[in-house]
């Protein structure tokens, strides 16, 4: 993966929380927020309802992601995130957007948050 670009689309922790709880211009399918972070830092702390695809194995898995719905792309603060994003855009994903300070901000504007191990299934893309 090649480094951010200044094109590439950002939306702060804000509204990233706002599109990932509504439909999205009309459409019933809300935005589906991505962690990159590795699984450790993740169950340090992380958003709820996030899904956790390592940058570790992005390369391999990426296409793993739904192409029909808005996808916020989360790490620690916004750099490893940015790169996925605009990689995402390049090959196919024309609605995937940066989420701008990643967990930092997000923890520092008192959205919600989760820590501890992962829960049986929490984290994994949703089916169908």
């Amino acid at each position: 993966m090649s480094h951010p670009r200044a094109d590439s689309p950002a939306v702060d922790v804000r509204e990233a929380d706002r599109l990932r709880r509504l439909p999205v211009d009309g459409s019933a399918t809300p935005a589906l927020l991505v962690d990159v972070r590795e699984v450790g830092e993740v169950v340090a702390v992380r958003a709820d309802d996030v899904v956790v695809l390592p940058i570790s194995q992005f390369a391999l898995r990426y296409r793993e992601l739904p192409g029909d719905r808005p996808l916020l792309i989360i790490c620690q603060s916004g750099n490893r995130s940015g790169m996925v994003a605009g990689h995402l855009v390049r090959n196919g994903y024309p609605d995937a957007a940066n989420v701008a300070g990643g967990m930092i901000a997000w923890e520092r504007a008192g959205l919600p948050v989760r820590r501890g191990p992962l829960a049986p299934g929490e984290g994994e893309l949703p089916r169908g």
